[in-house]
């Protein structure tokens, strides 16, 4: 059978990357036949015959059922509507963050049921579900209250693939991302916007005033490293991840000084300067104090963070 691969959110900062890394390195040492690039955005996406792109949002009715018009081996699951657009829009963010979720396993049910190909789902969830108030240190057992709409989100959306693998509907990973740079754009209702705007300014040389403090400690990892945890997961047993079938993606923690160090040796010591620190008390909160986060089970299992500032700076590739 082809090796058929759906992506949702393909059109975005992840969902390009990964569908570029599928098309040139296949999946699980199999070449990809196809991806089924599934958004909102979905232009650019184009390859011949390898890439069928179906435009919509996840929540639009036939969306799902267009994309999954020929069975898939593989779902990377990324599309979303992220922290602050989700408490800005509750119920859009609803339809796609969890109904659509909702919809997608249905519809792996019914290919599970109809053609005996169960398919392996990677749902990209999200350190939020942790919520604001964080203990000393975080690690793989951290219990998880989310403070936002779009943490709860994923958490429901986390135990419902669990039950859909539990019934061999399919076969699953959920990975908590934290924070992944550099994003291009001006992350429009993303809090985390700056972490992606230090690095873009500073390797143009324009100035930028970050909203935590110098001493602000966040969670980071590059696109590619993220990318590359994405892809293990979708070759990984997932005997190994225990029922919840969830894994913390290792993260480098990390001041704000520590990355402008590294962007400085990178592109020059006058980078520093070019640095003010006005902190926000609610961004601070979220991104600019956080402890430090333990995943040896995740490590154990293969998954990596891209090791130092330094190389999260060359991965970061601006």
């Amino acid at each position: 059978m082809a090796l058929r691969v759906l992506v949702t959110g393909a059109g975005g900062f992840i969902g390009r990357v990964l569908v570029k890394r599928l098309l040139a390195e296949g999946l699980n040492g199999r070449s990809v036949d196809r991806v089924v690039a599934v958004d909102v955005m979905a232009d650019g996406l184009a390859d011949g015959s390898r890439v069928r792109t179906v435009s919509g949002s996840i929540a639009d009715a036939g969306v799902l059922e267009q994309a999954l018009a020929e069975p898939v081996e593989a779902v990377f699951h990324l599309a979303s509507v992220p922290g602050g657009a989700a408490e800005k829009a509750p119920d859009t963010a609803r339809r796609v963050n969890l109904d659509a979720t909702v919809r997608l396993l249905e519809l792996l049910r019914a290919q599970a049921e109809s053609t005996h190909c169960v398919a392996r789902v990677v749902f990209a969830s999200t350190v939020a579900v942790y919520g604001e108030v964080l203990p000393d240190t975080v690690d793989e057992d951290t219990r998880c209250a989310p403070a936002m709409s779009y943490g709860a989100h994923k958490l429901a959306a986390e135990i419902l693939i669990a039950d859909a693998a539990r019934r061999a509907w399919v076969e699953a990973c959920s990975l908590r991302l934290p924070g992944v740079v550099a994003r291009p754009g001006d992350g429009a209702g993303l809090v985390s916007a700056f972490m992606s705007q230090l690095f873009w300014k500073l390797s143009r040389g324009e100035p930028i005033v970050l909203p935590v403090s110098a001493d602000g400690t966040a969670w980071w990892i590059s696109v590619a490293a993220c990318v590359d945890n994405l892809v293990h997961a979708a070759g990984i047993h997932t005997a190994a991840l225990g029922p919840a079938r969830v894994v913390q993606m290792p993260a480098l923690h990390l001041a704000m000084r520590d990355v402008v160090d590294a962007l400085a040796r990178a592109h020059g010591e006058d980078r520093r300067t070019m640095v003010g620190y006005v902190p926000q008390e609610m961004v601070q909160r979220l991104f600019g104090s956080c402890p430090p986060l333990l995943t040896p089970h995740a490590e154990a299992l293969g998954f990596r963070h891209d090791g130092d500032a330094d190389a999260l700076v060359r991965r970061v590739r601006v």
